[in-house]
């Protein structure tokens, strides 16, 4: 998104003015004293760097003091008292040239005199040759819009940390709600709290991220932090066209970021999985798993945890619990190719194994369930990785009415 902002460097390799100089040894100061400084400033209104200025008692042809011009664009020296020409020379002018002057500057002693040369003056410019000034006025209107540019993009990385903000906000919000509430508050008080404070850090994501789009068109990460405040305000249609206008950007880009690809593709397949097109979810989401191998572990997990939570709230699509072990699993193998730490991947047993409980049937000569391939497996993983967690006792609970042994090692 930064653009650089380029200079007319050779621009005053053709403003050289003529003298015949010669730089002798600077000679010792003896007596008293004043001294100079200032600002060199070239025709594009940027710092000149480098070169030096000199002090002459005779209209330049002869350099009485040189002083060498900073990095930062700045001079000073000292000098005897008296009236010179003051003199820029930039590091490669000829020994008889000079790029800019001024007269009858004067040096008083225990004096600082002040003389900036300040090339974007116009009597300056107004000396420059006819093909010149044209360089300059466009390099000018280039320099301009590239200020104006990297302002702009200062605003938008502004919002965008507003965002980031935003995001962690939402996921704290059940916090902020008790804090704001107080702990003895109603339950539906807090709920309802919890969705004021969503609700109004999704918006204002939102609401940003549009202006932002409207003015940077070709930046995917806008489009995808678009898409996902959309998605927490349940505009799903919306959220759809921001993720696609996000993969279309990095398609058009030179140097695609496959970090911007994987949350577009992956929240595309949020938008699915939460319309109810599971076949489109699991699509995208493996889209975003191949682009961005590293977060595909991430990834899959989302897809398995908006599966189950379509399970908990009632949701009437068929095969979902095969869809979340399917994801589960799918996130379990991808960790395993990144080396991630096993015990971070305890959820996903868990996750495997319900799923697959879907398909359970009871025998009723044994009166037991006939657990489904792999779903013991997974919920012995997880009793084993977490045997007092979140789900351990519905873990113990289902492998105990199918019969089947509860591995000593997860007791």
């Amino acid at each position: 998104m930064k653009r650089t902002i380029s200079l007319w460097l050779g621009l005053l390799a053709f403003a050289l003015l003529p003298v015949l100089a010669q730089t002798p040894a600077a000679p010792a100061i003896k007596g008293p004293t004043g001294s100079i400084h200032g600002a060199i400033t070239g025709p594009e209104g940027a710092p000149k760097t480098s070169g030096s200025v000199s002090l002459s008692t005779d209209d330049g042809h002869t350099n009485k003091f040189t002083f060498q011009v900073s990095t930062s664009g700045t001079y000073e020296g000292i000098a005897t008292p008296g009236t010179y020409k003051v003199v820029y020379r930039t590091a490669d002018s000829p020994p008889d040239r000079f790029v800019d002057s001024f007269d009858k500057v004067k040096i008083v002693a225990g004096q600082d005199v002040l003389q900036d040369f300040d090339m974007s003056r116009k009597e300056f410019v107004d000396k420059l040759p006819a093909e010149q000034q044209k360089q300059l006025v466009e390099l000018r209107k280039h320099n301009a819009e590239a200020m104006k540019d990297q302002d702009v993009v200062k605003h938008i990385q502004a919002d965008l940390r507003i965002c980031d903000q935003d995001f962690k906000d939402v996921d704290h919000a059940h916090a902020t709600a008790i804090q704001a509430l107080g702990t003895t508050a109603p339950k539906p008080e807090v709920e309802a709290k919890e969705v004021e404070i969503r609700l109004a850090k999704f918006t204002e994501i939102e609401t940003l991220m549009l202006k932002d789009t409207g003015i940077k068109p070709g930046e995917s990460v806008l489009w995808a932090r678009l898409g996902q405040g959309e998605i927490g305000l349940k505009k799903f249609d919306e959220a759809e066209a921001a993720f696609k206008k996000a993969l279309d950007a990095e398609a058009a880009s030179k140097k695609p970021m496959p970090q911007n690809q994987g949350v577009a593709d992956s929240g595309l397949g949020e938008v699915y999985a939460r319309t109810g097109k599971i076949a489109e979810a699991a699509a995208a989401y493996d889209a975003a798993a191949k682009v961005n191998p590293a977060q595909a572990g991430f990834y899959y997990k989302n897809e398995a945890i908006i599966y189950y939570q379509l399970r908990q709230t009632g949701s009437p699509l068929p095969n979902l619990g095969s869809a979340q072990a399917a994801a589960a699993d799918k996130a379990v193998k991808a960790n395993e190719a990144n080396k991630v730490d096993p015990a971070s991947q305890t959820i996903l047993f868990a996750l495997i194994g319900q799923g697959l409980l879907e398909n359970a049937t009871y025998d009723a000569k044994t009166k037991l369930y006939v657990l489904p391939p792999g779903c013991a497996e997974a919920y012995q993983m997880y009793l084993k990785l977490d045997p007092t967690g979140q789900f351990s006792a519905d873990a113990k609970g289902i492998l105990t009415q199918a019969g089947i042994k509860i591995d000593s090692k997860a007791r």
